[in-house]
């Protein structure tokens, strides 16, 4: 835990959080880019990714979220089932734009239609499912954030954060420490 300062630590809390909601179980299959997350690989194939690194990287990207002044600017995507009402929580309580459900084609790119956004920053709950918007954001130049499984692509994903994305509790409890983190470097949090 050399790389963040010692408050931004994980507590013990935390890393059992992780491990209950199944955070650290990945996939059988393993992209090439995402070998560096994963710490072993079990018998029965399923591979297991580092917490730690987890941790890291959800450090990395509250502070890449707050760094934006106005929190509108980021917007946080989930077209699957069970990451749209994280997605919304999320929204809610840091203050950014929430998308769940289907993402429209030319949200990023079309400034003529309704739901046209400029966003600065966008979160991803599965970069797979939501490819659509991160082939967008990658047109228009906008840093994506994405909660990647072991067997996720990383084409224009410029902060992955290794996690279960395909359990409810994982991806739930990944917007939640990020959305917990991001009000602590805010200051609207205490530590304590």
């Amino acid at each position: 835990m050399s790389h963040i300062p010692a408050c931004l630590n994980p507590t013990e809390e935390d890393i059992q959080l992780l491990l209950s909601a199944k955070a650290h179980l990945g996939a059988q299959n393993v992209d090439t880019h995402m070998l560096p997350y994963v710490y072993q690989r079990r018998d029965d194939g399923i591979n297991i990714i580092n917490v730690v690194k987890t941790w890291e990287k959800l450090v990395l990207a509250a502070r890449v979220i707050v760094a934006i002044e106005d929190p509108q600017d980021v917007c946080v995507i989930s077209s699957r089932s069970f990451g749209q009402r994280a997605v919304l929580k999320y929204g809610i309580h840091t203050g950014a734009q929430g998308l769940a459900g289907r993402f429209t084609p030319g949200n990023f790119t079309n400034y003529i239609t309704r739901k046209f956004k400029e966003p600065r920053l966008i979160v991803v709950a599965d970069p797979r499912e939501d490819s659509q918007a991160i082939r967008e954001a990658s047109y228009v130049n906008i840093p994506v954030i994405a909660f990647c499984n072991t067997d996720s692509p990383l084409e224009h994903v410029d902060i992955a954060i290794p996690l279960n994305n395909s359990s409810k509790h994982a991806i739930g409890l990944g917007f939640w420490l990020l959305a917990r983190e991001v009000l602590r470097l805010r200051g609207t949090l205490s530590r304590k």
